[in-house]
């Protein structure tokens, strides 16, 4: 099941483990469009994957710390580091499931670890 994340709870739920944060908004269509889909995404990784969701309208701050651009957006994290994104109006269900498929499969890290004031 889907975990609501904020800035207090974030650096906890992406410390350990695969993660997949969706990034959304409550005006963004696309984000809203996709959502059912991306939630039947995790119940098919049955647990290797946990899938956070991040209100970007309640927690601003969070997403420029990110450095979330737009919306809908995707991250993929191991312990704690980023692996990809996935971010446009046009992404599908199928640009996010291979950036599960790749981080399941042991892509290197492309991002920047969580920063540390959020630690």
């Amino acid at each position: 099941m889907a975990i609501d994340v904020t800035e207090a709870t974030f650096p906890a739920l992406v410390e350990k483990g695969n993660v997949l944060l969706d990034v959304w908004g409550p005006q963004c269509a696309p984000c809203i469009a996709l959502m059912p889909a991306v939630e039947a995404l995790e119940k098919k990784y049955g647990g290797r994957v946990i899938l956070l969701k991040l209100n970007a309208s309640e927690n601003r701050k969070l997403c420029r710390d990110l450095r979330i651009a737009g919306l809908p957006a995707y991250v993929t994290f191991r312990d704690g580091v980023e692996v990809e994104r996935v971010t446009s109006t046009h992404t599908s269900v199928d640009h996010i499931e291979a950036a599960i498929e790749r981080l399941l499969g042991g892509a290197p890290a492309k991002g920047l670890p969580v920063p540390e004031h959020l630690q």
